[in-house]
């Protein structure tokens, strides 16, 4: 396959240093014409950029120096300096009409290593999904008060600065930022949230900076570290155990890990407020190292060891039916919506088959089904990631955006690939809609690169002009799915 991943570190610092020997730049101070430079001098790497440049000449100059990771677009708009930080870049100068930083170009205690002196720039972390589950963790502070969809968030300390504003997802970021009101201890203000996750910074006297107190932070995808915050709309509690040491909360959401979602104690038991999303969610409780389902909740399921797992089902289910199959013993359903346990989903018989009403929130999903302990695919669904029905099955639940190809009528067969499936060039096939070709498919909130797949060649998308070199010089077309407001409820 010809394109894959974007641009690797090394491969864009050698195309960054081989484009600066090329222009045979040399520093001689600020000059203010061109509008961006990116020179090299004394063992640094120097940006130069004029606040006036123009989205165009920018992009351009961005692309030219493979400088795609430093989100530079967000820092002449917003002074975001995250991506910059963390990279080792300085800010020696930003004022009304320019910014000029700088870095070096490998360390003095790495000054052996020939890796690091290639090492300039890293690809930033891939934008985590809008998860289906999520649970706060503070320090220093109490989690947001929540009354009434009413949550009250807080910043501790900096009472010395002048001005303090919020600004997050549910306020367009900086274009609706609440002003902050000081108390005695910090700052304080109160936004009407539904039930979901939402990222957020503060903006303390025009520097944008994350809650130091809140231990979940997360990467845009475009360079920026955020806060996460998680407006509750589900309670667990375990009554009783007065004389347990830890309870814990475990199960699909957090690939049942045992010793991550702490309940605290209360007078009547131990609690823990979550946001939890649609879908099917299996779960126990683990008392001082022991497993146990939970007593207050009657919908159980096998839990594959001769016990029962808990069960939460929030949303409309989706049928899964296989036909014939009339002598089998069991049939099960696995897929990556449950880590592919093949041991806690079953199927029930009915007089032409087997079926199971689930619970699947937004996304694309894999399945299979295992009948009396052999996987098979759905035979029923044309989807499929091998392409030959050997492969998993596809199942896209709620779509929320669709793809669409104009100007290739004559074309036998096209399809779709892109991170969103790992590049397969087989499991997404788009269906002829008059002259177009389209597929819909639901994509989390983020950045998303793809290309189409055109009778065994892959191609830009021409109805998209926005895109980014790959290492391959054949790009990617890039789309950036923005996160839906919730209702207020």
């Amino acid at each position: 396959m010809e394109m894959t991943h974007p641009i690797s570190p090394a491969a864009s610092w050698l195309r960054l240093l081989l484009t600066l020997l090329l222009s045979v730049a040399v520093f001689h101070g600020y000059a203010q014409d061109p509008p961006g430079q990116c020179t090299v001098r004394d063992q640094r790497m120097y940006i130069e950029l004029r606040k006036d440049m123009a989205p165009p000449a920018l992009f351009a100059f961005i692309e030219k120096y493979g400088l795609e990771d430093l989100a530079l677009d967000a820092f002449l708009k917003r002074n975001m300096q995250d991506s910059l930080r963390r990279r080792g870049w300085v800010v020696e100068r930003n004022n009304a009409k320019e910014v000029i930083l700088y870095r070096p170009l490998f360390a003095g205690a790495d000054i052996g290593d020939p890796a690091q002196r290639l090492h300039l720039t890293a690809a930033p972390p891939e934008p985590v999904p809008v998860s289906s589950f999520g649970a706060n963790r503070f320090r220093n502070k109490a989690p947001f008060t929540n009354r009434d969809s009413l949550v009250t968030f807080y910043l501790r300390g900096q009472t010395r600065a002048g001005n303090v504003l919020l600004a997050g997802s549910f306020t367009d970021w900086q274009n609706g930022a609440l002003r902050m009101q000081k108390v005695d201890s910090g700052w304080i203000a109160q936004v009407r949230l539904a039930p979901g996750k939402y990222w957020y910074k503060f903006i303390v006297d025009g520097g944008w900076q994350v809650d130091a107190d809140n231990l979940q932070q997360e990467n845009d995808g475009r360079g920026n570290t955020n806060s996460v915050y998680f407006r509750p709309n589900r309670v667990f509690r375990l009554e009783g155990h007065a004389g347990a040491r830890s309870v814990f909360l475990a199960g699909s959401f957090n690939n049942w890990r045992k010793d991550a979602l702490a309940l605290h104690r209360y007078a009547g038991g131990w609690i823990l407020p979550v946001y939890l999303g649609e879908g099917t969610h299996l779960y126990k409780f683990v008392v001082d190292g022991q497993w146990l389902h939970d007593p207050a909740n009657p919908d159980r399921m096998p839990d594959g060891h001769s016990g029962f797992n808990s069960v939460l089902r929030n949303g409309k289910p989706v049928h899964f039916n296989l036909a014939g199959f009339p002598n089998a013993k069991a049939v099960a359903l696995a897929g990556n919506f449950n880590g592919w346990r093949g041991n806690e989903i079953f199927l029930t018989r009915t007089a032409t088959g087997w079926t199971l009403p689930f619970v699947l929130g937004g996304g694309t999903y894999e399945y299979k089904f295992i009948v009396d302990g052999r996987w098979i695919a759905d035979p029923a669904n044309p989807l499929n990631t091998g392409g030959n029905g050997k492969g998993n099955s596809v199942l896209v639940v709620a779509p929320n955006h669709t793809f669409r190809l104009k100007g290739y009528a004559a074309a036998k067969n096209v399809a779709i690939g892109g991170d969103f499936n790992g590049w397969n060039k087989q499991s997404l096939p788009l269906r002829r809609e008059g002259d177009d070709w389209v597929l819909a498919l639901h994509l989390h909130p983020g950045k998303h690169r793809y290309k189409f797949y055109v009778d065994d060649k892959w191609i830009l998308d021409p109805g998209n002009k926005l895109w980014e070199q790959n290492e391959f010089r054949t790009g990617n077309s890039v789309l950036w799915k923005e996160p839906i407001p919730q209702p207020l409820p």
